[in-house]
């Protein structure tokens, strides 16, 4: 896989919370599930001065090379087993998950596979490796001719699309022989690139004309996966999707919808910090002050506890605070 081994271990019990909730039908909060100046790295990377080997000492290593003590805990490797035991009871002869409206959604079907590759399981091996095999049948069977990936009652297309292509990046190279594979991440990438509007950041529809954050760390994440998969991703469409990311930061440090004036919510500002992360930036001054802001307001037991899209803040800033963390312990 490509993603790092840091954003799987924070996000995995995320991403399984948002896939159950999605597949059993309760509201539909649709998470979507990242880069600067400079193109995307080749690979997932940690900050120069906390790069680690096997003799780096402990004030050296990265948070990814260096777990908390107890980062994984039995509750919590429970749940995660609980989880995906409850996504392939959940899952339908097409590769689809539950019933009812969204069940049939791309962008949630391929939430539900993200998930059990991160538990280790390729298309065909591992405990779930028929299920992502399923998974992965479905995803490349709802692509248009075009590339554009959508399923039935798809809300907010680009949503499902941004997801499709970033499990497809995961996958790429665990089916090597497959060219469907790569046939399909190409021409879901050229999409994105081809979406982005004017300001730098992408909607609900695959034309360039609106942006919010919300949607725009979909395709960033999206783009991440298929260039360390190997796909050219052009370096303008990354400057200029940091550009709008910043571009939505407010001075209080959070980040709003869009980049007209509007509130900072702190998930969306978790969301804008990991665009930030995933473009290979990792010292910033929009970090530093999104980071602030996310420590004063989405803490457990503050103010963030009974707020709108709860879990969707926490998938995005489980996958911010790790890599801030490598740089902490670089410094």
């Amino acid at each position: 896989m490509t993603v790092t081994r840091w954003a799987r271990r924070a996000a995995l019990g995320l991403v399984l919370m948002h896939a159950l909730t999605a597949a059993a039908q309760s509201d539909p909060v649709i998470v979507p599930p990242a880069p600067g100046a400079q193109a995307l790295p080749s690979a997932p990377q940690t900050p120069p001065a906390a790069a680690a080997g096997s003799g780096a000492s402990e004030g050296e290593k990265s948070a990814e090379n260096n777990p908390m003590a107890d980062e994984m805990t039995p509750e919590l490797i429970l749940a995660v087993d609980r989880g995906l035991e409850y996504l392939r009871a959940q899952m339908n002869p097409d590769g689809s998950f539950g019933r009812g409206r969204y069940s049939r959604h791309v962008g949630i079907v391929s939430l539900c596979g993200i998930a059990m590759l991160a538990d280790g399981n390729t298309p065909g091996r591992g405990r779930y490796g028929a299920e992502v095999e399923a998974v992965l049948e479905f995803v490349l069977a709802h692509a248009s001719d075009a590339g554009f990936f959508a399923a039935e009652t798809s809300h907010g297309p680009m949503y499902g699309h941004g997801f499709a292509t970033l499990f497809l990046g995961e996958i790429y190279g665990m089916t090597p022989e497959d060219r469907r594979v790569h046939e399909a991440l190409t021409r879901a990438v050229d999409i994105i690139i081809g979406s982005q509007n004017e300001e730098g950041g992408w909607r609900y529809n695959p034309v360039p004309h609106d942006a919010d954050v919300s949607v725009t760390i979909c395709q960033v994440m999206a783009l991440r996966s298929a260039r360390n998969a190997g796909i050219k991703v052009p370096k303008e469409t990354i400057d200029r999707a940091v550009q709008y990311i910043r571009d939505c930061q407010n001075d209080d440090g959070g980040f709003r919808y869009m980049k007209i004036p509007g509130a900072s919510a702190w998930p969306r500002t978790a969301a804008g910090v990991a665009t930030l992360f995933y473009a290979g930036i990792y010292e910033d001054d929009s970090i530093d002050r999104g980071l602030a802001y996310l420590l004063r307001r989405a803490m457990p037991g503050g103010p963030s506890s009974n707020s709108p899209h709860y879990y969707y803040g926490h998938y995005y800033a489980a996958q911010a605070m790790p890599p801030a963390r490598s740089i902490a312990c670089a410094a």
